[in-house]
């Protein structure tokens, strides 16, 4: 017998039950029922409830949402901020229910902070440090941050992994996949939203965030993307002091970009620096394929030589040249006002329903767009507002059941923070008239006969693959079709919920019948007598009946609330 397994099991129990107790507790009961893990609700609340749930009016859905998972942890806090930038799959309510979920946590023991250090690195931190700062820069779910100095007196940022949130992180995935299955099986409507796909997107991105090894490759690219602009810099990693739970990084002095007053103070030219940091972030996305995804002010810093310098690279996207194409297409699509371009080249950018037919949908979608984009359309260039340009795509999209790649949402998103920024510090700068350019040089490499050629000789490629594997492709499918291995999978839309339903309706049934033969063995038992009796009445006959009444009371009480009399 393995004792961690019964271990694990055991938390995962604990686990589960806390989070459904939570759920509960902010009104979400009729899910947790219709998902068949009434099993782990307490028999007082289940008693309370008699199979039925109050309704709440306030708050919100979205915000009691929000307010579980911030009870629930990091886990928890992590999914509702990918959630956030996923108003394809949530509806724009709840993804700006969920932005104002905050990942701030007390720090942890600096003493523990050391004992970490010393373990990753294998040696004590006086050989690797003349001081470490113990009171933190920040402190978030997954890591905190100190201040701390080399023997040879650089200063650097060293980030520490929490001690225990992997395990604590990898349970709740295991608990998030098995509830994400069990409401794909039991809530069918559910499955346009992908519930396992999201845990899975979920899953990837925050494993990944858990390494930080994996964030100092990505601050060494961008270094080296850099190396040659005089307007951008990037810290150094120290790649010997950087391990899986720590991170050693350059020190980076300089003032936050929203930090008006004093970058004004040292005579720096706001509207230059604004420009230069969005120029920044279309190289990354044009020219590179692989940007920053989190450009809050925090992140951004303004040096002494007046250079826009970077931090914190847990959050990066790489795209490739049909994605930049697409996307840049998409820009000059909304500059040009072709509605048709955008659609096609929008559509390109989503994940289309396999039962859609698509030329009415593009039919259906021009009329909306056009429709949404018309009062847009109106204002100059520098007067359109991404973040309106992009929640009216996103409306269109959530009534036609669209999703879009999540680099795409991605790199809305950092335009929108962006948009603020500059809005925020300086209003007559158009991050649209900005992008121009960059847009246009990726459509121009179109003209060139080089692009023809490499697109002509890539396809003759994926042609000969495809031609090669089609003997094997048919070897395999014979040899499946000899074994008798060939399967068809057939999904009825209502079938789940009837099987429900008549899951339901025997339950009360055999429910029923129990509660008949225990009023009918009180009656025996009364007619015989049986001992011990008490004026006459057998003892056994009464207290079987007794419980019989309450039962029957029960059952009658929880068909009369379940509206189906």
């Amino acid at each position: 017998m393995n004792f961690f397994r019964i271990k694990k099991t055991y938390y995962s129990a604990k686990r589960l039950q806390e989070i459904i107790n939570v759920f509960i507790k902010h009104g979400f009961g009729q899910i947790i029922d219709q998902i068949h893990l009434g099993r782990f609700i307490a028999l007082k609340k289940r008693i309370r409830s008699f199979g039925r749930w109050p309704s709440y009016k306030v708050p919100s859905l979205a915000e009691r949402l929000r307010i579980a998972f911030e009870e629930l942890g990091p886990t928890f806090i992590k999914l509702g901020q990918l959630l956030s930038s996923r108003p394809d799959i949530v509806s724009i309510a709840y993804a700006k229910e969920f932005k104002k979920l905050q990942d701030r946590v007390p720090p942890f023991e600096t003493e523990k902070v050391y004992e970490i250090i010393e373990k990753e690195l294998g040696v004590s931190i006086e050989k690797i440090f003349d001081s470490i700062n113990p009171e933190p820069l920040g402190s978030a779910s997954i890591a905190q941050v100190h201040e701390a100095v080399l023997k040879d007196g650089k200063e650097v940022i060293v980030k520490v992994r929490r001690p225990g949130i992997k395990q604590q992180i990898m349970l709740d995935l295991i608990i998030l996949n098995s509830l994400a299955k069990l409401i794909e099986k039991h809530v069918p409507e559910s499955k346009i939203f992908d519930p396992v796909g999201i845990v899975d997107e979920f899953s990837r991105s925050i494993t990944k965030e858990l390494d930080f090894r994996r964030e100092a490759r990505n601050a060494m690219i961008f270094r080296e993307n850099f190396k040659d602009d005089p307007d951008v810099y990037i810290p150094y990693v120290f790649r010997e002091f950087t391990t899986e739970k720590v991170l050693v990084m350059e020190k980076v002095e300089g003032l936050r970009i929203d930090d008006v007053d004093a970058i004004k103070e040292k005579g720096f030219d706001i509207e230059a620096l604004l420009k230069k940091l969005i120029e920044m972030y279309f190289k990354q996305i044009f020219d590179h394929g692989f940007f920053h995804g989190d450009p809050h002010p925090g992140n951004i810093l303004v040096t002494e030589n007046f250079q826009i310098a970077l931090v914190d690279f847990g959050i990066v996207q790489r795209i490739d040249e049909k994605f930049k194409e697409a996307y840049a297409n998409v820009a000059l699509a909304i500059i040009n006002q072709n509605t048709d371009k955008l659609i096609t080249e929008y559509l390109k950018l989503g994940i289309i329903p396999e039962e859609i037919d698509k030329e009415k949908l593009k039919e259906e979608l021009k009329e909306d767009i056009e429709e949404l984009l018309f009062p847009i359309y109106t204002y100059r260039i520098e007067e359109i507002k991404i973040s309106e340009l992009i929640e009216s795509i996103m409306k269109v999209a959530l009534k036609h059941r669209l999703r879009f790649l999540p680099e795409l949402l991605l790199i809305d998103k950092v335009l929108i923070m962006l948009e603020g920024l500059t809005r925020q510090l300086c209003p007559k700068i158009s991050i649209i008239e900005l992008l121009k350019p960059y847009a246009k040089k990726i459509i121009s490499k179109r003209l060139h006969p080089e692009f023809y050629l490499n697109k002509t000789l890539k396809g003759l490629n994926e042609f000969k693959e495809a031609a090669l594997n089609i003997p094997f492709q048919l070897k395999t499918l014979l040899r499946k079709a000899v074994k008798d291995e060939i399967t068809v999978r057939m999904y009825h839309v209502n079938l789940p919920e009837f099987i429900k339903d008549i899951d339901k309706a025997s339950n009360k049934i055999a429910f029923a019948l129990i509660v008949s033969a225990m009023i009918l063995s009180s009656a025996i038992m009364h007619a015989t007598e049986v001992k011990p009796l008490i004026y006459g009445i057998s003892l056994f006959g009464l207290i079987t009946g007794v419980f019989a009444f309450f039962l029957g009371l029960w059952l009658i009480i929880s068909i009369i609330r379940s509206g189906k009399l």
